[in-house]
């Protein structure tokens, strides 16, 4: 087995998931099997309870584990399945020591960081590297590790002094580190700056690991005196310094390093015979491909994302690069506008009239909209009022969990005019108390009283989005329905459900999950008398999972996140017919079954030449 582990410098956010991603990609194409692990040093158990604006989005790998959004980025480039355990906490680490302590399996030791959690670390590291993360089942040659954080950082150390010692374990013929850092440019001087990464490695060098590789990051090419300097001052030879600026797309990351011979590092560092395949003129040929493609689109496609964690874009990642996979492949540019959904409710119309008007405009200047999943009521008015723009004005609509159950509220309300019925079970604490004021004579129990008929009233309610008790346990952490579930389609609607065609007439499908409400039962038949049919259920059709309007262009929503499985040469059926829609493609796609070479932008023969 052979190592490869990247650690970042200077600032974290440097880019180190898409470097890892691109060396798999790469080694991949090497006709290698590689496997991945991210190591997060904080103490969480997982990312499930972390808020968007923290680490950016929630990941959800298909065995319902709640991850980095980095894992996405492997998943994607590698086009791979991996698991809860390619994902390393400080807390999973904690946990699993503690657990051992608590059993006796120290007889009687004092526990301590080195050994006891170094050496966990590093026999966590040796079990994943046995797991097969493709379904053809091979062995993993080899595993690529990225430290997440920055060098330094105190959380990181365990960590650090881990690799410290398992470099020796493994032999350092099987080990190979490379340190991703910034190189600033500051618009004062106008030239790249070394010392932040001379600094970098001096600290990584004193906690015992010396990187063979330095990926120097920039905003713009980094000059060959720069590139000299850094190999002076790092102790690596100057090939050994790999220049990444930053790119019009990350798809050609992987390109551009192959370009300046990381295959002939990794050759040379880890002793791998794979030398032959780069003279492949096949080699890598689908990224190239793919990376001339995205060069070459120039008709652009306006989709608006209307969401509630809009002030930092990896929230929405995966939404993101879905939308984008999508685009590609009808052969558009995809110009993609990020809607504050709270800017679209109507009480901003007086609170900040122009966040409000701007919003509105680019809502109304979209080709398509797409409403992604989130958690609380704030911003929901707004996710109602976009779903009900797109219903009325026949603009094309992709619904994700949240974005289905506020499609739902909104037919229910406005279609079949529902407006004393609560909206969601999920709001219902947000709610204003009904109750009349306490009495100044016994407030400690009025106060009681007033939350007891509080409870009360809102358990009488009749709510249009309701809860699953069995996701509800009263801890927050893991308990939603997660992972991989099976939908079915209903037969019904096989002839004319457009999600059952864009997904190759399947009767079954399956996609990762991740919610705790579904829409209530009880309005199932009356919303599809009215338009509204649900044609996508769980195997006992207790539970909604896909929903099409009657009579629309494409008005289409999932309780799933189909953007978990969206691949840059395999994109999701739903955001495909979402670009497509948008496009005015989707009805020739549908009945053709497929693109034709005069309705792409780039056609078949300008991406071989």
């Amino acid at each position: 087995m052979k190592y490869i582990l990247v650690t970042g410098g200077v600032i974290s956010g440097v880019g180190k998931g898409i470097i890892a991603s691109s060396f798999g990609t790469i080694l991949k194409s090497c006709g290698l099997c590689v496997t991945v692990i991210k190591i997060d040093p904080y103490i969480n158990i997982d990312a499930g309870t972390f808020s968007p604006y923290e680490h950016g989005e929630v990941y959800v790998l298909e065995d319902g584990s709640e991850v980095d959004l980095d894992l996405g980025n492997y998943e994607r480039f590698l086009d791979a399945t991996l698991y809860n355990e390619n994902n390393i906490t400080t807390g999973k680490i904690y946990q699993k020591v503690i657990n051992r302590e608590r059993k006796g399996e120290y007889l009687g030791k004092t526990v301590q960081v080195v050994p006891h959690i170094t050496d966990a670390i590093q026999e966590w590291v040796l079990n994943v590297t046995k797991k097969p993360i493709y379904n053809d089942g091979r062995q993993p040659e080899v595993c690529i590790i990225e430290l997440g954080g920055t060098i330094g950082d105190i959380e990181g150390m365990p960590f650090v002094e881990a690799f410290r010692q398992f470099q020796f374990k493994v032999g350092r013929d099987n080990f190979c580190l490379v340190h991703v850092s910034l190189v600033p440019q500051p618009n004062a001087t106008g030239e790249h700056k070394t010392k932040p990464t001379q600094s970098s490695v001096r600290e990584l060098r004193s906690l015992g690991l010396s990187p063979d590789i330095i990926v120097s990051r920039s905003e713009t090419p980094i000059n060959r005196d720069t590139q000299e300097k850094i190999s002076n001052f790092c102790h690596v030879r100057p090939e050994e310094v790999i220049c990444i600026h930053d790119l019009s797309s990350i798809y050609k990351v992987p390109v551009l390093m192959e370009s300046q011979g990381i295959v002939q590092l990794f050759s040379s560092k880890l002793n791998l015979d794979i030398m032959r395949f780069p003279k492949s003129p096949e080699f890598m040929q689908q990224w190239k491909e793919l990376a001339f493609k995205v060069e070459k689109l120039r008709d652009e496609v306006n989709i608006a994302l209307v969401g509630k964690y809009t002030k930092l874009q990896d929230s929405y990642a995966s939404v993101s690069r879905s939308l984008q996979h999508a685009s590609i492949f009808a052969g558009y540019k995809l110009k993609l506008i990020y809607i504050d959904a709270e800017n679209l409710e109507e009480s901003m119309k007086d609170e900040n009239p122009l966040n409000y008007h701007e919003a509105w405009k680019n809502l109304c200047n979209s080709q398509g909209v797409v409403v992604p999943g989130g958690f609380g009521k704030r911003g929901i008015q707004g996710k109602i009022a976009a779903c009900n723009w797109c219903r009325k004005k026949k603009i094309p609509f992709l619904g994700i969990c949240l974005g289905l159950q506020a499609a739902v509220i909104e037919f229910t309300k406005n279609v079949l005019n529902k407006e004393d019925i609560a909206e969601s079970a999920e709001f219902k604490n947000d709610e204003i108390p009904t109750t009349e004021q306490p009495s100044k004579q016994s407030d400690n129990e009025s106060k009681s009283e007033a939350k007891s008929k509080e409870v009360s009233s809102s358990s009488e309610k009749e709510y249009i989005i309701i809860d699953m008790p069995e996701h509800n346990t009263g801890q927050m952490g893991g308990t939603m329905r997660l992972g991989k579930k099976k939908t079915f389609f209903q037969k019904e609607h096989w002839n004319d459900s457009i999600l059952y065609a864009l997904y190759n007439r399947k009767q079954v499908v399956e996609e990762r999950h991740r919610h705790r409400y579904e829409v209530n039962n009880k309005f199932v038949k009356e919303l599809e008398k009215h338009g509204l049919r649900f044609v996508g259920k769980d195997e006992n059709k207790v539970r909604m999972e896909m929903l099409e309007l009657k009579d629309h262009p494409y008005y289409v929503a999932t309780q799933f996140h189909p953007e978990y499985t969206s691949r840059p040469l395999r994109p999701s059926p739903p955001f495909i017919g979402l670009i497509l829609a948008s496009c005015g493609k989707l009805n020739s796609y549908i009945s053709k079954g497929r693109l034709s070479p005069t309705d792409l932008s780039s056609s078949d023969e300008d991406i071989k030449s």
